[in-house]
């Protein structure tokens, strides 16, 4: 079993026995935050619907995010996990909302910073966020490395 597959199983147990549920909103982890989660058996107990919100349209229309929220922070930003976080909880009616954002490679981003930047958040009962730097420009590597990071930050969370 991976460390992927291990971290959403645990969180899977935990929302399962605490009767709670979780949405997601990741960008360039690319759906696999998602997709591990809804890997574990039994996810309709406590997975409630996630998006990949890759641009800034994405983020209105799935999430419904405003402009004026949008342009309050950069993207890749502690902030804007926390925004994307916040949103993806409130659209569904989940007990969590976590979000990922960065920049997976093999370039940085038009904000400056490196392939292997993210920011992960989670927002509940309390509200959590992170910056992670793992200082490779291998884009499959990262997706993979900032989907265990946001799976990592939910499970010491909960």
């Amino acid at each position: 079993m991976s460390n992927i597959d291990s971290l959403a199983k645990s969180i899977a147990e935990n929302l399962k026995s605490r009767g709670e549920t979780i949405a997601v909103a990741e960008s360039s982890s690319g759906g696999l935050v998602s997709a591990a989660l809804l890997a574990v058996p039994g996810a309709s107990a406590y997975f409630l619907g996630g998006a990949v919100v890759y641009t800034r349209p994405a983020k209105s229309e799935l999430l419904g995010i405003s402009d004026a929220d949008l342009d309050a922070h950069r993207s890749a930003s502690e902030p804007h996990a926390l925004v994307l976080a916040r949103a993806a909880r409130a659209r569904v009616g989940a007990d969590w909302g976590l979000a990922e954002t960065g920049a997976a490679g093999p370039g940085g981003n038009r904000y400056g910073d490196a392939a292997g930047h993210v920011c992960v958040a989670i927002v509940g009962t309390t509200e959590t966020v992170r910056t992670i730097e793992t200082g490779d420009a291998d884009r499959s590597a990262n997706m993979e490395r900032f989907t265990e990071a946001a799976l990592r930050l939910a499970l010491e969370t909960l």
